[in-house]
């Protein structure tokens, strides 16, 4: 079987084989998308085949709309040339769930794919997709780094500052090529319009705004162009910038997913890289739990995506919701697991699942000392939402994410993932910071992580995170089963409230902390040992 239009029109070995077909009118969907042309999307990656492309194929299903998704890719060009095109714009959804079982449908919703390159001619079709009426919202899937105009450095993104003296006419950076197409929609009559951003990233609808906006007042200053374009931007009965909270898992194709999918006689399972280092395939494997709520701002209307399960709410709520799953009821739990299964030498969170120390760090982590100062958004139970991590998503024997992936940039996750908890319960009269017994423990076993040698004593490379090579130097000359006190190595670090949110010392956890951190250190075997005895207790 191969994804196109062509092999699907056999049904019957796509039945014979467990997948289901669309059930609408694909050639009427592309012809209404041509005319009328009502969602744009930026990022052709898994996690929009998985979700958007999937949410807006249940509405075509249900008669709820008449057109598709134009995509546009404006990063790696290839997935558009050597994936989509060659499937017809095509992806076979294999959903992964925690019983073992799968679901597999092909997912038919695009109705263009296009590269959002300047010199290429897709892009002249993208600006004719901004300067239809009919456009009602452009979102975006880009990963949090999509919005920044500056790297770590404060140094400009590459592309950026020649676009800033350029002007709209062709620009090259990814923030640059939406700031025009804007533009295009601003001279065509200031036509309303929502970019939402789906990106897994706190208030990303304000980040979106703040760089198409940076764009626009630069134009406006060299008088690349018209000054009424901030204007236009800055007006939200024009254009919505809503904000959102996504969340659902959707990782590199699994092995046993491909297998299942090669003795089925599909083509392509196996995947391959792009030149830019993106995996790609014809398929796509997700988590079956999946999230998504934005705020209701959008002033060309929008498809009913409620009718699929989105949830439409106001700024506020998102903003709850947001800070529930990243402050309580899923990063934390995530960051545990992803140091501690380093140190313990784990390669998939599923398997860290089976240790019942590490399942009982993130118990009472999430249980007892996050939901006392969890905010509750109302719309989702955050106990439910905890239930869902731990009982369902995290042992899913099918979701091949890995520690090292996770342990990625923990410097910059820590003081909201932990630290926002912390403040919660200096704050609250009722609840004493010296209950926290685990998230200091976490702390510990991040130092301890940042060595780079596991508790049998072995070395391992410690993922990438831009404060690493600053405190490596700072955690120098320590060595696995050396005793006495670190104070004052630690001190500088604990002390820091950029890294924990407050600095540690000016409560009890400073303290706790250096004692955690020297019973990880005793020797091989030592982390595990302390796991057991704090989770036991």
């Amino acid at each position: 079987m191969r994804l196109n239009d062509k092999s699907l029109a056999d049904k019957s070995q796509w039945e014979k084989a467990g997948i289901a077909l669309p059930a609408f009118d694909r050639a009427a969907m592309i012809a209404a998308t041509g005319k009328n042309p009502e969602w744009v999307h930026f990022g052709a990656g898994n996690i929009f085949r998985a979700f958007p492309a999937a949410l807006q194929q249940t509405l075509l299903e249900e008669g709820a709309v008449k057109t598709g998704i134009v995509v546009a890719e404006g990063y790696d060009y290839e997935i558009i040339d050597t994936l989509f095109a060659p499937h017809d714009n095509l992806t076979l959804l294999v959903t992964l769930k925690a019983d073992g079982s799968t679901e597999k449908k092909v997912v038919a919703s695009v109705a263009e794919a296009l590269k959002a390159e300047c010199k290429d001619k897709d892009f002249a079709r993208l600006e004719e997709v901004f300067r239809s009426p009919s456009l009602q919202m452009a979102s975006f899937t880009i990963t949090e780094k999509g919005y920044n105009l500056t790297g770590p450095g404060g140094a400009s993104v590459p592309g950026v500052e020649e676009d800033f003296a350029n002007g709209p006419e062709a620009p090259v950076s990814y923030m640059g090529k939406v700031a025009a197409l804007m533009y295009r929609r601003y001279l065509a009559g200031g036509l309303p319009i929502a970019l939402v951003s789906m990106d897994n990233c706190s208030h990303n609808g304000s980040r979106l705004r703040d760089a198409v906006l940076a764009f626009a007042r630069k134009w406006r200053e060299t008088g690349s162009a018209d000054s009424g374009f901030v204007s236009y931007l800055e007006n939200p009965a024009k254009v919505g910038f809503p904000w959102s909270m996504i969340d659902k898992i959707t990782p590199r194709p699994d092995d046993s997913v491909k297998a299942m999918l090669a003795t089925a006689d599909f083509e392509g399972a196996k995947g391959r890289m792009t030149a830019k280092g993106t995996y790609i395939a014809p398929f796509v494997n997700a988590e079956e739990t999946q999230y998504l709520v934005i705020e209701n701002a959008f002033p060309n209307g929008r498809p009913p995506l409620e009718k699929a399960g989105v949830i439409f709410t106001d700024r506020e709520t998102v903003d709850k919701v947001e800070k529930m799953k990243v402050c309580t009821c899923l990063n934390p739990l995530h960051t545990a697991l992803a140091i501690f299964g380093c140190l313990l030498g784990y390669r998939l969170i599923n398997e860290e699942m089976k240790n019942p120390d590490l399942r009982k760090l993130i118990e009472i982590i999430g249980y007892k000392e996050g939901l006392p100062v969890v905010v509750d958004p109302l719309i989702l139970s955050p106990r439910e939402f905890i239930d869902n991590v731990i009982k369902i998503r995290l042992p899913n024997p099918f979701m091949p994410d890995a520690p090292q992936r996770i342990a990625t940039d923990t410097s910059q996750k820590i003081p909201v993932r932990f630290g926002e908890t912390i403040k919660a319960y200096i704050a609250n009269k009722n609840l004493h910071v010296d209950d926290l017994k685990l998230i200091p423990l976490v702390f510990a076993g991040w130092l301890r992580y940042l060595l780079g040698i596991d508790d049998s004593g072995k070395q391992f490379e410690v993922s990438p995170d831009p404060q690493y090579e600053s405190l490596a130097a700072a955690l120098s000359g320590i060595r696995l089963g050396q005793s006495g006190s670190f104070r004052d190595k630690l001190k500088p670090i604990l002390s820091n409230p950029s890294l924990f949110g407050v600095n540690l010392y000016d409560t009890v956890l400073g303290e706790r902390v250096e004692r955690y951190f020297e019973e990880l250190l005793a020797g091989p075997g030592a982390v595990a040992k302390t796991l057991k005895k704090y989770t036991a207790s």
